[in-house]
């Protein structure tokens, strides 16, 4: 049974950071690429980051350029996002997801066939 699952969320003042972590198993983790989605109070889920399952390929939203990154640890089987100079707009519920494509239209990878994730770590960022 493959399981899914975010920590590392929390509340944070802006231009303050965080480190998402995800960790799966039941599934051949270092074959898979992997992906960082969100979802606003009232918004849909939007892709945010993904990594191809070889880690030297990574795509992310526009929103995010410049001040998120993310990397996997194949033999911790967990994947990371560091988060820095995080805005109010940040603010959402964070989901990992495996299992999917990752490409530069990361915006709309939800949508895209992601098999397995997580149940979400919140995000809140103050003013």
């Amino acid at each position: 049974q493959v399981q899914v699952v975010e920590s590392g969320g929390g509340l944070v003042q802006a231009d303050g950071s965080l480190r998402l972590s995800c960790t799966a198993s039941g599934l051949t983790f270092n074959s898979v690429n992997m992906g960082w989605f969100r979802q606003a109070p009232g918004k849909e889920r939007e892709g945010v980051s993904c990594i191809v399952w070889t880690g030297v390929t990574t795509y992310y939203a526009d929103a995010v350029k410049g001040r998120f990154t993310i990397s996997r640890d194949s033999a911790k089987n967990t994947l990371y996002l560091q988060m820095n100079s995080l805005k109010p707009e940040d603010t959402g519920m964070y989901y990992c997801a495996a299992g999917g494509p990752c490409n530069p239209n990361v915006r709309d990878l939800g949508s895209q066939g992601y098999v397995y994730w997580g149940q979400g770590t919140q995000v809140t960022v103050s003013s």
